[in-house]
């Protein structure tokens, strides 16, 4: 593992499985976890977007990550989604994961309420207060928080002590590099699509989705860009585009989730406002995994 990517190289944004009455399944959370720590993930993120965190009650965050840490038993860190666009609920949060064993925190920019940047300021300050000195992810996702945090916001967010990562899910690469050059984030990319990009200028690594399936192979781009082989990187990643693009085909995690089932792990439909893939979605996906040599149930 590399010594200056704090969380590991590849981290999986793990899908949350519901059984067939839509509760939160652990048996499988446990073995899907196991799984991937088994096929690349050098470390594993619960509760996230992709885990659908805006669904999970707090009792069911808190049992996630439990199941999860103890599922992996301290062989990667696992990293809790504990953000809001309220903070004091984010606090809350951030204290039952700690509770629960979490090594990190991801924490995502505020939504809805458009703060301005002396809000987003104060409430990873806030946070981070609270978080009992562990490290925190920040998550820059504009697409879907409509704020983004700009370098300069960034810079001065990662003078927080315990700040030390950032998820950049923007493909702005100007911004990638002022990030590098500050030297105050570890930048992980936020989009599957995004790891060589961001690893030619001094990114660290990746937060991804497709690693459910291609963990491995992802960890190997990031392992060519470490070593300065960006030519054989982009090679990897052009052999990956077409699983990115299958499970990019409706909103994430919809198609992930349909993956995972595929490959064999029940981890049920999405919960409402989601809905589950549609048989053409599920054959997009079925034939990129195919492609790949990926066995399937379906």
């Amino acid at each position: 593992m590399s010594t200056r990517a704090p969380f590991g190289r590849i981290l999986t944004a793990m899908v949350t499985p519901f059984a067939a009455d839509g509760s939160l399944d652990l048996e499988v959370a446990r073995a899907l976890a196991s799984h991937l720590v088994a096929h690349g993930s050098e470390g594993l993120v619960v509760a996230g977007t992709t885990g659908e965190c805006p669904t999970l009650t707090d009792r069911e965050r808190r049992e996630l990550v439990e199941a999860v840490v103890t599922a992996v038993a301290g062989s990667v860190p696992v990293i809790a989604g504990t953000g809001t666009y309220d903070t004091a609920h984010s606090i809350h949060l951030s204290r039952e994961a700690i509770a629960a064993g979490a090594d990190g925190l991801l924490v995502v920019t505020p939504y809805y309420s458009k703060p301005p940047a002396e809000g987003i300021y104060q409430h990873f300050a806030a946070i981070a207060r609270a978080a009992d000195d562990r490290p925190i992810v920040a998550y820059n996702i504009p697409q879907r928080v409509v704020v983004n945090m700009s370098p300069a916001l960034l810079r001065r967010v990662g003078g927080i002590d315990n700040v030390v990562a950032v998820k950049q899910a923007t493909t702005d690469l100007d911004q990638a590099k002022a990030i590098v050059e500050d030297g105050l984030l570890a930048l992980y990319a936020g989009n599957d699509d995004l790891l060589v990009a961001f690893g030619a200028v001094g990114g660290v690594g990746g937060i991804c989705v497709a690693s459910h399936v291609a963990g491995e192979e992802m960890l190997a781009v990031v392992v060519a860009c470490d070593a300065g082989d960006v030519e054989a990187a982009a090679r990897l990643e052009a052999e990956l585009l077409p699983l990115y693009e299958a499970l990019s085909v409706t909103t994430n995690p919809i198609p992930v989730k349909a993956a995972v089932e595929q490959i064999g792990f029940a981890v049920g439909a999405p919960r409402l406002p989601l809905v589950p893939a549609t048989t053409e979605e599920r054959l997009v996906v079925a034939a990129a995994l195919a492609a790949r040599g990926i066995a399937t149930h379906r």
